[in-house]
């Protein structure tokens, strides 16, 4: 498997209820649900055509009214993104119906719907070995609509590489930087040096009668 994680990683979960409140034409709920994922990927086949399948989160979403009656309002599922970031993704839902008026009669005043016993049918089915999945017959609804906001981190060891080549980089620019400011003080006291030294070889070439006529003069 490309895909793995932790053993302690919780991989699905229940939120809590929820009241909806109106806004507009629609019924909104606010779950608010924070929940935390990771994930590690290992590269199977390093060969340039094969792309991995990115893991996918399948959300089922309930109803539960004054009674305490369960109905089914949606399925949806969505791809993680690929890149790192803030993510809002708003996903489509749908439900299974069944053929006739007595079973929408039955859900609304019974409780109960139609489920799907694999939820990965939401997409591609675990057990699914063919090359053409057929939903031919399977009668669905659709119903709303649900919305994450997704924070994604990515870590690897060529980013790890890069960055401390990256920081490898700027500290000889540091140091090369730091050597400049010492080589240009140097350079400036060196040529003090050598033009001090010129106008000593320059005063001792000059004849003794004139050095003492010049400086009898001052």
């Amino acid at each position: 498997l490309e895909w793995s994680s932790p053993a302690f990683q919780q991989l699905s979960g229940v939120t809590q209820t929820c009241a909806t409140k109106t806004v507009g034409w629609d019924n909104v709920a606010y779950f608010c649900y924070p929940f935390t994922l990771e994930m590690f990927f290992t590269q199977g086949d390093e060969s340039e055509d094969s792309l991995p399948q990115w893991p996918v989160l399948y959300f089922e979403v309930l109803s539960l009214d004054f009674w305490q009656r369960y109905r089914v309002e949606g399925y949806g599922s969505l791809v993680l993104p690929a890149s790192p970031g803030l993510h809002m993704l708003t996903i489509p839902t749908w439900r299974p119906v069944e053929l006739g008026t007595v079973a929408e009669l039955r859900r609304f005043f019974i409780g109960g719907s139609p489920e799907l016993e694999d939820i990965t049918y939401v997409r591609i089915p675990s057990t699914f070995k063919g090359e053409r999945l057929s939903r031919f017959g399977f009668r669905t609804e659709t119903t709303g609509s649900v919305t994450f906001r997704l924070y994604c981190l990515q870590q690897s060891k060529a980013f790890l590489e890069t960055s401390a080549l990256r920081q490898r980089m700027q500290s000889v620019l540091d140091r090369l930087g730091g050597f400049s400011q010492q080589s240009s003080v140097y350079n400036v006291l060196e040529a003090f040096q050598r033009a001090r030294r010129r106008m000593q070889e320059a005063r001792e070439s000059l004849p003794q009668d004139l050095i003492s006529t010049s400086a009898a003069t001052v």
